[in-house]
């Protein structure tokens, strides 16, 4: 979307686009996290961690630093376009489907392949969710709709 708005500003109106910059509910937008895993809770802070350098590596070979960070960077992306497309009234044209489970999948194997369509099958059967914006935690939309639902109608919430 900052893309097409760039571009837009910079180059003016695309005949083939008919958008105007900010008109973000022009867009449908489908986002999919399927990258990373939740991070699980590795530091006690009073605990493992005792003194600034731990902070940079421990004894058992953690980084919560840089963990904190990479953790922390996937996150801001949901949250900031979550938060971009309520602040326009376009989020009904914006779905975010998120798995945090995935694992051992990122060898290209036929087994590994065929796993992943379970995965994109089972997710499109799942309730439309959208991030809370004060606990960043995804909850399903009221509405009930699958995101498969959701696609075929090109309405995302």
């Amino acid at each position: 979307m900052a893309e097409v708005t760039n571009q837009i500003f910079h180059e003016g109106p695309c005949d083939c686009l008919n958008v105007e910059p900010m008109q973000y509910d022009r867009f449908l937008v489908l986002s999919l996290g399927t990258g990373s895993q939740k991070q699980e809770m590795k530091y006690r802070l009073m605990k493992q961690l005792n003194g600034p350098l731990s902070w940079v590596s421990t004894t058992n070979g953690g980084t919560p630093l840089i963990d904190a960070f990479s953790q922390a960077s996937a996150d801001m992306v949901d949250f900031h376009i979550s938060s971009v497309v309520r602040a326009l009234n376009s989020e009904h044209n914006y779905l975010r489907i998120q798995d945090d489970t995935l694992t051992g999948v990122d060898k290209a194997t036929m087994k590994n392949l065929d796993d992943l369509v379970k995965v994109g099958e089972s997710l499109l059967k799942k309730p439309v969710s959208k991030i809370n914006l004060k606990t960043g935690v995804y909850e399903p939309v009221k509405s009930y709709q699958t995101n498969e639902e959701a696609l075929k109608r090109g309405e995302m919430i």
